[in-house]
């Protein structure tokens, strides 16, 4: 099985310091959905990995967080590709949580849920946590320099190793000849 990982916010779709607390907020970023479409023509399985803390801070419920993710995984559709499981973490830093990347967590229930190791599967994000994450369980950490990944590429904590793109659709470009 091919699997991606795929973080939200930045990489899917335009991020906003304010939070995405509608699906009229959610504006996908040029190029991401056909570049899911791309991976799913290629046979991965795509799953989004995502922190949620404006669950945890009252921003938004539940049902606007369905909303959003029903209009995230319509939108792929309809560009020919899949999403397959979308993972979120709704609680804030304060929270201590093992879900909320840069922590674990969450990207070890998608290893269980699919019965499989994550060593070298790609992990893609904009943001140093996202990386983290991905390296804390052997996945490729991959930045795309849309949404925080600019600011993201200057930190010297950015894991060795960390492949660079331009986007999420020079990302797939790479994985899909």
């Amino acid at each position: 099985m091919k699997l991606i990982i795929l973080d939200r916010d930045g990489v899917i779709n335009h991020d906003s310091d304010l939070y995405i607390k509608s699906p009229d907020e959610w504006r996908p970023i040029p190029g991401s959905l056909d570049a899911i479409a791309r991976l799913t023509q290629w046979g991965y399985r795509v799953v989004v990995a995502t922190n949620q803390s404006g669950i945890g801070r009252g921003l938004f419920e539940m049902d606007t967080l369905n909303a959003i993710h029903d209009k995230m995984i319509k939108a792929v559709a309809l560009a020919g590709g899949r999403i397959d499981a979308v993972f979120f973490c709704p609680h804030t830093n304060a929270d201590r949580c093992g879900c909320r990347k840069p922590k674990p967590g969450m990207l070890e229930e998608i290893a269980t849920r699919y019965n499989t190791e994550l060593e070298g599967v790609p992990a893609v994000g904009d943001s140093l946590r996202d990386l983290q994450a991905a390296e804390s369980v052997g996945a490729q950490p991959m930045l795309v320099l849309t949404g925080k990944g600019r600011k993201t590429q200057a930190d010297p904590a950015v894991p060795p190793g960390t492949l660079v793109f331009p986007d999420l659709a020079a990302a797939v470009g790479y994985l899909t000849p």
